[in-house]
């Protein structure tokens, strides 16, 4: 059949074509939602986390004057919680903000991060760029972030002071040690430890799980903070033995950091900062990390 044969053809007398028959105009209006690209989550074994730990020390060892700096701000923020206790004359909240404290430690890396990114791609982080990648994430989604990190933070609190008033309502304790005598000689101190550090260790897998990943993911792809939370949880998920081997090395490392006057602190959390970032890429893989290295 020719095209003279078939008028109903628009195609073949475009002239001839009603305007019913033409391409519907986009209009300017809300647009169909598109959701983000989530990256692809590699495998990892035990041996990539001892590289991670060796390239983290290598990071701290080039740049040190980096985390030290990094490591004072919570060094400084460690001390000044124990001041604000003793002038509060709260000496039996030391232990549990002690063993919740870590949890904060994300936030303060997103500047470790950014010193192994630059080392990373050959260049030479310099005081003005680390710092301004560090200001600028407060008008990014690591802002969301740290607040899912401070209300994870908050619950911790809240519980710890719930279990207190549960087992230790009746029980009086003036000082850090009538605290410590209690909880580690009476069956309610014995059972608020019980079940508090049960608690504690759910919160700080949930809150390792949602941003190991994706802390340093927001910081080097433009992605909100729900996706990179996912990406994060996945990444736990099909990595479940290394990941969370990973988790105690951080939490066993930092709390032993603590005890000599929050001093180790200046060498754990640089180390570990770099480290998970080394983490990051094997895991994810940085956007901007050189094209021989991601083709390796």
């Amino acid at each position: 059949m020719s095209a003279r044969e078939n008028p109903g053809d628009p195609e073949a007398y475009p002239e001839e074509a009603s305007p019913a028959a033409s391409p519907p105009q986009q209009e300017d209006g809300p647009q169909a939602y598109v959701p983000p690209r989530m990256p692809d989550v590699r495998a990892i074994s035990y041996a990539d986390m001892r590289a991670a730990l060796r390239a983290g020390l290598s990071d701290y060892l080039a740049f040190p004057a980096y985390g030290l700096f990094f490591a004072s701000i919570f060094v400084a923020g460690g001390f000044g919680v124990l001041a604000f206790l003793v002038a509060l004359d709260m000496p039996w909240m030391i232990l549990p903000l002690g063993v919740g404290f870590p949890l904060l430690g994300p936030f303060v890396a997103a500047g470790l991060y950014e010193v192994s990114r630059r080392r990373a791609r050959g260049e030479r982080p310099s005081w003005a760029k680390v710092l301004t990648v560090v200001l600028r994430q407060q008008q990014t989604q690591m802002g969301w972030m740290a607040f899912v990190i401070l209300f994870v933070f908050w619950v911790w609190i809240y519980q710890v002071r719930l279990l207190l008033a549960l087992f230790l309502g009746f029980k009086s304790f003036a000082s850090f040690a009538d605290f410590a005598a209690i909880v580690t000689t009476t069956p309610e101190g014995l059972g608020f430890l019980l079940v508090g550090t049960a608690v504690g260790a759910f919160l700080s897998l949930v809150l390792f799980s949602a941003t190991v990943v994706a802390m340093p993911l927001l910081l080097d792809r433009d992605l909100d903070f729900v996706s990179a939370m996912i990406v994060s949880f996945k990444s736990v998920k099909e990595n479940p033995g290394p990941m969370l081997a990973w988790g105690f090395l951080v939490a066993g490392l930092t709390i032993l950091a603590l005890l000599p006057a929050f001093l180790g602190l200046f060498v754990v959390l640089p180390v570990l900062g770099h480290a998970t970032w080394h983490l990051f890429e094997k895991l994810v893989g940085s956007k901007s990390a050189p094209k021989a290295a991601s083709n390796a």
